[in-house]
């Protein structure tokens, strides 16, 4: 007896999932979303990210319109980005930095990770991010330029994390990793087909193939360090990985 293939109700159902999990945006979040419905639904990260970009895109445009130079543009894309996500991915990132920095023990890091204050480690990572993007995009200046390189670097960059939950298990027993799990091969494979079409697309062909290798060194020393600082991967891993790769992409970009 063959199954059912997927309907369409079911691909739109995910990429909703997508959007209201890694987004502020109003789509509609009465129903509540588990990890089930996170693993299913990660071959639409890219996704989710393409319309991320979109947002930072249309606020540079808007910014170079006004007449404001590229500087103070380009830190108003990186807001408006965060305002979208809910600084979701930046948080992760603080807090990975912080637990791997100063904790000297395996339940030590994770019990930083978990705290919601942030220390040195985390600051200085966020502020190295967002100068990073903020610079990278006031070079680019011309928003002919920076809006492929948003897409790039939002659409693709959140194709990675679907790769490392695949790749790397959850480090504890309970929260966001643990309750996703491993997520289907067929959804990790969409997500990096999706992620390596928008990095060419944004980029050139070139260019796309650079970043791509570019972030496949950067998934396989984000496996290692999780590995040997904490033995797995948390949702704050993620989040780094996440903002790692966006920063790869819009150096890349600069070429």
């Amino acid at each position: 007896m063959t199954m059912p293939e997927p309907r369409l109700d079911d691909h739109a159902k995910e990429l909703k999932t997508s959007i209201v999990f890694l987004t502020r945006l109003p789509f509609g979040r009465a129903t509540p979303i588990t990890g089930a419905d996170i693993a299913q639904a990660v071959w639409a990260f890219p996704i989710a990210g393409i319309l991320i970009g979109l947002i930072g895109a249309a606020v540079y445009a808007l910014a170079h319109r006004v007449g404001l130079p590229a500087l103070p543009a380009a830190a108003l894309t990186v807001a408006a980005t965060l305002a979208a996500t809910g600084a979701l991915h930046e948080d992760g990132l603080a807090d990975t930095a912080d637990g791997f920095g100063g904790g000297k023990t395996i339940e030590r890091k994770l019990a930083i990770m978990r705290d919601s204050r942030i220390g040195t480690y985390g600051v200085c990572a966020l502020a190295l991010s967002i100068l990073l993007r903020v610079s990278a995009l006031a070079s680019l200046a011309d928003p002919a330029l920076v809006a492929p390189a948003l897409i790039a670097a939002h659409g693709a960059a959140r194709a990675t994390m679907p790769v490392l939950m695949y790749l790397v298990p959850p480090a504890r027993p309970d929260g966001l990793s643990f309750g996703v799990g491993a997520p289907p091969r067929a959804s990790v494979a969409i997500a990096v087909a999706l992620g390596i079409l928008i990095l060419v697309i944004g980029l050139g062909l070139a260019a796309g193939i650079a970043a791509l290798i570019l972030l496949a060194i950067a998934i396989a020393l984000m496996a290692w360090l999780s590995i040997t600082q904490i033995e797995g991967q948390t949702g704050d891993v993620l989040g780094a990985i996440e903002q790692v790769s966006e920063i790869v992409i819009l150096l890349v970009a600069l070429r």
